[in-house]
């Protein structure tokens, strides 16, 4: 489910905290960027059982209503669509998501007030009501509530993303990406998978281009980066004109470092594409100059580059 997209973000990220720090070990970044990747399927699985706890929390407050000493008709008789919603029930009765829950040791016990003002929110929303009310339902409006729950709901709410911040701190940078992960999940999910159907993995490895990601991609790029960071700044020096490196964004630096590598190190990979990625990084990631920048510093790279023949392409085509 990630793409290299998030990939290079968490290599940037790792990239950004070696060269801050003084005397950092390599071996030992590399682990934690591996870490740092592996842990975004943890926070997966800790929002699509967040999910499930919402509806834990929808059916225990129903069963309440109902014990009351003087329920209300409605009390009595709830409208039960939500919990019996066919993507929570499939989701909830899921053998994989319940080993993975079981495996993190997932407990949202201390956390129910969050979970209440979750739910009020939720019911109280028009979303809600028209899909509570509507004289039948299909599986694709099931799908569409539950990612209006997650993505309008839930992580609009400041103490539930807190949860995740206090728990790791690389999961405040990452909750979107896993938000992405669960709505692709969600997407692809059919009305016939049984309890037995496997969650789709964290990445595909080898991909499609034959590559183990975190070896021949993730690690050979920050390795690469780092071995290739003082000649890569003197790259940068020699075409940034009325710039010193000590006064371009670190960000930056660290962006049209990788980029070089990729140039350099990565024979398979178009240089449109590393170009392209990298500004789009850069859009999100640093300052709002640093699209025009990065953009001209790598266009000049790529055409000395090739001039001096040193930028070497396989297949037709990527070199453009």
């Amino acid at each position: 489910m990630l793409s290299r997209r998030h990939l290079r973000i968490k290599v940037m990220q790792a990239l950004y905290a070696y060269f801050q720090s003084d005397g950092n070990d390599l071996n030992q970044s590399e682990k934690g960027l591996v870490s740092a990747i592996n842990s975004i399927y943890d926070l997966y699985i800790h929002l699509l059982s967040a999910i499930l706890e919402v509806g834990d929390f929808a059916r225990n407050r129903m069963e309440e209503g109902r014990q009351k000493f003087l329920p209300t008709v409605e009390e009595v008789n709830p409208n039960t669509r939500f919990i019996e919603n066919r993507l929570l029930v499939q989701f909830d009765s899921n053998r994989d998501l319940r080993k993975n829950i079981n495996r993190l040791k997932i407990n949202w016990s201390d956390s129910q007030e969050i979970f209440r003002k979750i739910f009020t929110s939720f019911r109280d929303s028009e979303a809600y009501h028209q899909y509570m009310s509507s004289s039948e339902v299909t599986y694709r409006d099931e799908k569409e509530i539950i990612m209006y729950l997650l993505g309008e709901i839930m992580l609009a709410n400041d103490a539930f993303i807190s949860l995740f911040e206090e728990k790791n701190i690389n999961w405040a940078d990452d909750i979107d990406t896993s938000a992405m992960m669960i709505a692709k999940t969600i997407k692809k999910w059919e009305a016939t998978y049984d309890e037995f159907k496997i969650l789709p993995p964290l990445m595909v490895s080898p991909d499609e281009e034959g590559d183990d990601l975190i070896k021949d991609f993730v690690l050979k790029l920050f390795r690469k980066t780092i071995m290739k960071s003082p000649e890569s700044g003197v790259l940068i020096s020699d075409r940034a004109q009325n710039w010193e490196l000590e006064r371009i964004a670190i960000l930056d630096v660290i962006l049209i470092k990788m980029a070089i590598a990729e140039f350099l190190e990565f024979p398979s990979i178009p240089v449109k594409v590393t170009i392209n990625e990298y500004i789009e990084i850069s859009k999100e990631y640093s300052t709002p100059r640093s699209k025009q920048f990065i953009n001209g510093i790598l266009d000049k790279l790529v055409s000395d580059l090739k001039t001096e023949g040193l930028l070497k392409k396989t297949g037709r085509g990527l070199l453009e």
